[in-house]
């Protein structure tokens, strides 16, 4: 059951009085999150975004009959009974050019030489292919027959005007930014990005190449939710670090500008964990400690137009918290898919997996011989099991584990 925002003022020191499902919080981001408004941007500029309307097209491609094939165009029923022993010959009246207006007319018994991409002259209505022609003297010999329409793109063969030719929705990809180049389109109206800002708390953080001091360790979060934020569609405006100082993260929290708000470390319940207490002074926590392993001190809330998710500290435990509830957030705003980013497949379990009822469990898993096999290393703060692992597999909270030789549904790692 959810708990009111006032039983989340200040838990320091004291443990969490109740949990949130896993289920609870994903529909309290839901309802809290929708597609953000659209932007128009360059063409070059939206590959992986996502249309925010139609794209029409305006023109025909081709706009103009046009050969597909480096050879000579020709009137292809006087191609009729060519072959390798009865080559037909044809005069060479001149030739097309990509780019260049033809102004040849191909007469009874001509041929234009003409290559790939140039206008189809007048009076051809096929192209044979150099591969079956042999140009000599003015002459050019025919050693095979060539039906009508042979090797001619057609006037809007490809796309016609008036056609639909991407749909609202649609996450471009490479082909059909290019596609959508083919028919002159300068800019598309797409979703707007996720302005997403990066708080990273913790006095004990020091960054990779700086001097790490006894009892210091290096901060990686920052460097796992760059990578995160993209994939799901987001723009991340600012990294801040800040210590574990209130009036540092409440600045940091209440900067305006930003659509989502990732907080890293100081989530949970210790007497340097500020974030959760200013959250709900500054605005509504209405989510502190789901029932979820690992991730429990997870805290959700906003703050003014911005979503806040605090995500733990401990690296598998930021992991396992964003793809839940930030990286979902992240694609709801920018028009995506809610499914989790990742492959899956249905594999066969080799041991056993253990679980709790009443509790989400998130479990690394490696792929062996024998079957799927759950991680030996469960810690949160073990971040090289993740690279260790190949996927992982969500338990729900109805499970008290799987027994060996069950099915169950893998997200892998590795990219889709």
């Amino acid at each position: 059951m959810t708990t009111s925002p006032s039983q989340h003022d200040d838990v320091r020191m004291r443990g969490f009085a109740a949990r949130s499902t896993v289920e609870e919080a994903i529909r309290w981001v839901d309802t809290q999150t929708s597609r953000l408004s659209s932007a128009t941007e360059l063409l070059q500029d939206g590959h992986s975004r996502v249309l925010a309307e139609d794209v029409v097209a305006t023109l025909n491609v081709p706009a103009f009959d046009r050969s597909a094939m480096d050879g000579y165009a020709v009137r292809a029923d006087e191609t009729s009974g060519a072959g390798m022993y009865n080559p037909l010959p044809f005069r060479v009246v001149g030739q097309s050019l990509p780019g260049r207006a033809c102004e040849v007319t191909v007469e009874s018994g001509d041929a234009v030489r003409i290559m790939t991409g140039a206008p189809l002259p007048t009076g051809a209505d096929a192209v044979v292919p150099v591969e079956v022609a042999r140009e000599n003297e003015g002459l050019v010999e025919v050693t095979e027959p060539i039906a009508v329409g042979k090797h001619v793109g057609r006037i809007g063969e490809d796309i016609a005007v008036g056609t639909t030719v991407l749909s609202a929705g649609r996450r471009l990809r490479p082909q059909d930014v290019a596609v959508l180049a083919s028919i002159g389109v300068a800019e598309v109206s797409v979703v707007s990005q996720p302005r997403v800002r990066i708080i990273i708390t913790g006095n004990e953080l020091v960054q990779p190449g700086d001097v790490r001091r006894e009892h210091q360790i290096y901060e990686a979060n920052s460097f796992l939710l760059r990578g995160l934020v993209p994939r799901d569609g987001g723009a991340v405006t600012s990294i801040e670090f800040v210590p574990d100082s209130r009036d540092a993260i409440f600045t940091a929290l209440t900067e305006p500008g930003a659509d989502v708000i990732l907080v890293s470390g100081g989530s949970s319940v210790g007497a340097e964990d500020h974030a959760p207490s200013l959250v709900a002074e500054a605005g509504e926590l209405a989510i502190h400690g789901i029932a979820m392993r690992p991730s429990s001190p997870t805290g959700i809330g906003r703050i003014d137009e911005s979503l806040v998710l605090l995500l733990p500290g401990n690296p598998v435990s930021c992991l396992c918290a964003y793809d839940f509830f930030a990286g979902r957030a992240i694609r709801r705003m920018g028009g995506r898919s809610l499914d989790w980013p990742y492959r899956r497949s249905t594999e066969t379990t080799a041991r056993k997996f253990v679980s709790v009822v009443g509790r989400t469990d998130y479990c690394r898993v490696r792929k062996t011989e024998e079957g799927i096999v759950p991680l030996a290393v469960s810690g949160a703060s073990i971040l090289s099991s993740t690279t260790r692992a190949d996927g992982f597999v969500v338990l729900p909270p109805e499970s008290e584990g799987i027994a060996p030789g069950k099915a169950v549904d893998v997200l892998w790692y590795d990219e889709p």
